[in-house]
């Protein structure tokens, strides 16, 4: 997990601060993202020499955690019982079973590994929101619903991780972030061929609309220059 994708959401919830409304938003990617911080954060602190990984994924555990308290405080009373619900299953529950689970039961290279697998299943579950995201560029042909800073840092993110786990040989690592990477870069391809498909239609559109107008224009001038010459001519 990179620090700047985390912070990369921050424009929404001040949104939420300042409107004092979650509106559409859904709380779920945030229950699903404080889930994986926190089992990342586990497994850092579990598996020896891995202090860094321990270290980015608190720092996400703080944020995500901001994030679930607004929609806690600012969501309506359904949204707010939902995600409630969702954070005492999934961020309470699975990840204290999780810990105990494997603390009382395994130990050693067992334990790592298990925590481990644990990690790399949830990030690849996780990786179904760029795919639906990069499903709708294709069907819609627009990379409105795609934003470039977003695939960008999703790029940059499993770029960093993925030569990281390359350094340390953690597999763990290297699976899900190499998976991110290649999302990464496919995303940013898909955002120059369809945004530039954008741009040479919105191109077409203004050099129609110019053509047209003088099209427009044109009668205009000759059955005026017309009228003109009548009246000369029965002068």
């Amino acid at each position: 997990k990179c620090i700047s994708c985390d912070w990369n959401c921050r424009g929404t919830f001040c949104r939420i601060v300042r409107h004092r409304s979650t509106e559409e938003f859904e709380s779920f990617p945030y229950i699903c993202t404080l889930l994986n911080s926190a089992l990342w954060t586990y497994y850092g602190v579990t598996k020896p020499g891995s202090l860094l990984v321990a270290t980015v994924n608190g720092f996400g555990i703080v944020v995500e955690l901001i994030y679930v308290a607004l929609f806690l405080i600012f969501a309506p009373p359904r949204i707010r019982a939902k995600t409630g619900i969702l954070f005492g299953v999934f961020d309470v529950g699975f990840v204290a079973a999780t810990v105990l689970g494997t603390q009382l039961i395994l130990d050693g290279e067992m334990r790592i590994d298990v925590i481990g697998f644990l990690c790399v299943g949830l990030n690849i579950l996780m990786y179904g929101s760029p795919l639906a995201a990069m499903r709708t560029v294709v069907t819609s042909k627009s990379v409105e619903f795609m934003p470039f800073l977003l695939s960008f840092f999703v790029f940059l993110n499993g770029a960093i991780w993925t030569l990281y786990a390359v350094l340390v040989k953690d597999y763990f690592l290297g699976v899900p972030n190499g998976i991110g990477f290649v999302l990464g870069i496919a995303q940013l391809l898909l955002y120059a061929i369809y945004s530039r498909e954008h741009n040479n239609k919105s191109s077409k559109t203004s050099s129609d609309e110019l053509e047209n107008g003088w099209q427009i224009r044109e009668p205009f001038v000759s059955s005026s220059t017309s009228t003109n010459m009548d009246e000369k001519n029965h002068v």
